[in-house]
């Protein structure tokens, strides 16, 4: 199965923490009580759904190229978790267009597909997956037995439209789904003509309405509108889940992944190397060149790769039309037809073709607008912009799509992990701004958008050194230089030799389109090898090594143990070990004070270590319901439903079992609560004992972790051996946008982690300003870590000295704060273990001895 990369599980734990907090009290208390590391501008408070308060509403920011739908069938597990309906949960899956809709059933149908093999795995093969217009196919046994989603379109939900009546009318064949329904159900629509006026409609928006979907919007910038929260009151949802590069400045980002992200993992190919031409013809030649020089590493790579340039031509009442980019693309460059594809309205010559299959000779797709949605292929890596008139939406779905980075992994050859464009100074006058707007309006941050477009200068009219200044061919025939303009043949001289052959010579570099003439005017049987003289050439002019982000490797040595005579890199396994605890020397009881519930008519309320859960009785929760808990349920299976869920590394299933089924049988026992009840209270029962479990855990990892790394037999060493290496790509989440520069940064002066404080901006500048400081870094989680009994501990800062040594520094306002007492003696051991090679400083803004930041620190180096 496709492994998920660590920002999507982050981002699906997001999710789930937000859900399991929502369960105890209400979405707004939940949103506004967890952490967000979000941009200031989505760090307001919770805003609810109008007419749906209760239904939790979030928002998923990821850039383009995140894999939002591969998140999207991730989350719906998740949420059926809080809609309490894990085996059966009912997804209304909505996107912008019907050319998305129709992708995204073309990947949840395929059992080969992420997508599919993701809700494959999370719910045992037990789905159906329709179109919107389809669904009368959906029976009462498939929304009791399996994990329903229903694709469409905003559109297709709103009453004017013709799948809108559908949805919205009584049908007679709907009947089944409502045998159970009480007339008297509030909420949902009624007939209102007839005899039967008054009475509930058989429609497919009132089973949507009884069942409460997750309703997930792809692209959900697109739908920001009164009338799509109209459609969402109508269905009554349950759980609304956006997903979106570009959130509305209302909406409520719970999570929020940058495009550094993005490029760390792998998922996007950055930066864009941009290239102005004076002429698209120029533009078009030079576009031509790259694919040509990236085509080279591609056939190295061990995956099948083959670089692809989409180009934009004009629409047909316009001077570059597809036809005229067509044919100098046949004509000039010497293009087979057909390794060129035509996407418009009218010519759709990429229907039915697969751009993965080595078979297929395609290199060149050529469009007007018609690729910016339903189209994905991550062999595109050339974006060449020939349009006078374009717009902003079509230009940022364009570049999208040569974005996305071949097979999600990195690339062998660094070249085939950026992406490039040309284009013509004619039709992109401000090209470097304007292509930095079209990165922010795609969800790029605006450092990330200066950072990641890089200029590339036009090829100069003089060439380097090392380029050759003129070129000579022999020929059997005279070229035809008469009709050449003056600055291409003042350029050209013929000799004729002895034998009666004509020696031509180029004298210096021409233009591209220049160079096109010349190539017209050669004898026919001789152009196709001035051609490639003149390729080649020109690709020597193009040659441009990319100047490296870091200089050299930046290295910090980790803290290691020794094990049986090898030193190992410090990880949870020195602390605990299946063997070294077990689970059941614990108490297997929870006392009323963590677990109580009191039963009412309708509901349990269930009370959580202070917190309060109210579960309805399922028959009171909808009109439709499904199963009930059977009366006969023993302790056995409850525990067997518990330990499913219950499971983590490190504790034996059964273990685990054994310890679950003590327990239940000792609240059975001794508090006299029906395993019934339990059953019914499932989901609390399983949020205490995952606390209680966890909670005996961690203490004997605190145990585990004291002796193997304080204790006075320890043998612990900082050592160079397990080093920790900074990569190259720079993952940070928010971006530092002040005036004060920072050359020293590792990453450069205007790419700095966002700073959490003042007073941390200040360490900063005071790392910047100290004399022995080489260069430093902001160092956020994910990069170097200090190891915790629980997790990592992450400084604030990482510096390298002028005299070699390493410098961790952790900034922590006026005084420590006593839970944080862990970090220091962590990064004290981590220094105190290196021989001189690290230092560790627990930096305040003022010391016991009235010593700023800057003292602190130049007094530590010293």
């Amino acid at each position: 199965m496709f492994e998920p990369k660590p920002y999507q599980k982050t981002t699906i734990a997001k999710l789930a923490e937000f859900l399991d907090a929502a369960r105890f009290g209400d979405a707004k208390e939940a949103f506004n009580g967890i952490p967000r590391l979000v941009p200031d501008e989505w760090r307001k408070g919770y805003v609810p759904l109008p007419k749906l308060p209760e239904t939790p509403y979030v928002c998923l920011r990821l850039p383009t190229g995140g894999g939002k739908t591969f998140l999207a069938a991730q989350v719906v597990k998740v949420a059926a978790k809080y809609l309490k309906r894990e085996k059966n949960p009912l997804v209304l899956w909505l996107v912008p267009s019907d050319a998305i809709r129709q992708q995204t059933l073309e990947t949840l149908h395929n059992p080969t597909h992420p997508n599919r093999v993701q809700l494959d795995a999370d719910f045992e093969g037990r789905l159906r997956i329709v179109d919107i217009a389809d669904f009368s196919l959906l029976t009462p046994q498939d929304y009791r037995d399996k994990a329903c989603l229903i694709i469409g379109t905003f559109a297709a939900l709103r009453v004017k439209s013709t799948t809108g009546r559908k949805v919205y009318d009584h049908r007679e064949d709907l009947e089944p789904h409502f045998a159970s329904v009480p007339a008297n159900t509030p909420g949902l629509d009624c007939q209102t003509e007839g005899a039967d006026q008054g009475k509930i409609k058989y429609s497919f928006a009132n089973i949507l309405a009884l069942l409460h979907p997750l309703v997930i919007i792809d692209e959900a910038h697109n739908m920001d509108t009164p009338l799509s929260e109209e459609v969402l009151q109508r269905v009554n949802a349950g759980c609304v889940i956006e997903f979106t590069a570009t959130p509305a400045i209302d909406s409520n980002v719970l999570h929020f992944v940058s495009a550094s992200v993005l490029k760390a993992e792998k998922m996007i190919k950055l930066p864009i190397i941009l290239t102005e031409h004076p002429t698209w013809q120029e533009a078009l030649t030079d576009a031509v060149l790259r694919r040509e020089k990236l085509a080279e590493p591609a056939r190295k790579e061990p995956d099948f790769l083959r670089p692809i340039v989409l180009i934009q031509a004009e629409s047909k009442e316009k001077e570059v039309t597809v036809k005229v980019v067509t044919d100098y693309l046949v004509e000039h460059e010497k293009i087979d037809r057909e390794r060129i594809a035509i996407a418009t309205g009218n010519q759709r010559e990429l229907d039915g073709i697969n751009l993965f299959d080595p078979a297929c000779q395609v290199e060149f797709v050529i469009t007007v607008q018609a690729l910016k949605e339903g189209w994905d292929c991550s062999f595109a890596y050339v974006f060449c912009s020939l349009a006078t008139v374009h717009n902003k939406k079509d230009v940022e779905q364009l570049l999208g799509r040569v974005l996305r980075m071949p097979y999600a992994k990195e690339r062998a050859n660094k070249e085939l992990e950026r992406a490039y464009a040309h284009v013509s100074k004619t039709s992109w006058p401000l090209a470097i701004n304007q292509m930095h707007d079209r990165l922010v309006s795609m969800g790029f941050d605006e450092v990330e958008a200066a950072k990641y477009v890089q200029q590339e200068a036009q090829p100069p009219l003089i060439s380097p050194s090392s380029v050759p200044k003129q070129l000579t061919w022999m020929m059997r025939e005279a070229p035809q230089l008469a009709g050449l303009p003056e600055d291409v043949r003042s350029n050209v001289s013929v000799t004729t030799t002895a034998t009666g052959t004509y020696e031509v010579t180029l004298h210096g570099v021409m233009t591209a389109e220049a160079e096109a003439k010349l190539v017209a005017a050669m004898p026919t049987e001789e152009r196709e090898a001035v051609r490639q003289t003149l390729a080649a050439r020109r690709e020597q002019i193009l040659e441009k090594p990319p100047e490296p982000v870091i200089t050299t490797p930046f290295r910090v040595p980790q803290l290691c143990v020794w094990v049986d005579g090898e030193l190992e890199l410090v990880n949870d396994e020195h602390f605990l070990t299946p063997s070294s605890w077990s689970l059941l020397d614990y108490p297997a009881e929870l006392s009323e004070a963590e677990f109580k519930i009191e039963e009412r008519s309708d509901s349990y309320l269930i009370d959580i270590q202070g917190r309060r859960l109210v579960e309805r009785h399922l028959g009171s929760q909808s009109a439709l319901a499904f199963d009930d808990v059977p009366t006969n349920v023993t302790d056995l299976q409850l525990s067997r439903e518990l330990e499913k869920e219950l499971r983590r590394p490190g504790i034996r299933p059964e273990m685990l079992l054994e310890f679950i089924r003590r327990t239940v049988r000792w609240l059975v026992d001794s508090r006299k609560m029906s395993v019934t009840t339990l059953m019914r209270a499932q989901f609390g029962l399983a949020k205490v004992l995952a606390a209680k479990i966890e909670a005996y855990r961690q203490k004997a990892l605190d145990a585990g972790y004291q002796l193997r790394l304080f204790a006075e037999t320890a043998q612990v060493e900082t050592s160079y051996k397990y080093e920790f290496v900074f990569p190259e790509d720079y993952p940070a989440t928010t971006f530092y946008k002040g005036g004060f520069k920072f050359p020293k940064h590792l990453y450069g002066e205007d790419f700095v982690g966002e700073f959490d404080t003042t007073p941390e901006f200040e360490c900063a500048k005071a790392l910047e300003m100290c004399p022995q400081v080489k260069r430093w870094v902001r160092n956020v989680v994910g990069l170097f870590p200090l190891p915790l009994a629980k997790g990592n501990f992450y400084p604030d800062f990482v510096a390298e000295l002028v005299d070699g040594r390493m410098l961790v520094v952790e900034y922590k306002g006026e005084h420590l704060i006593e839970h944080e007492q862990q970090k220091k003696n962590i990064g004290e051991r981590w220094e105190g273990k290196s021989g001189g090679k690290a230092l560790f400083l627990w930096a305040v803004k003022k010391d016991a001895h009235g010593r700023d930041v800057s003292r602190q620190l130049q007094d530590k180096v010293k």
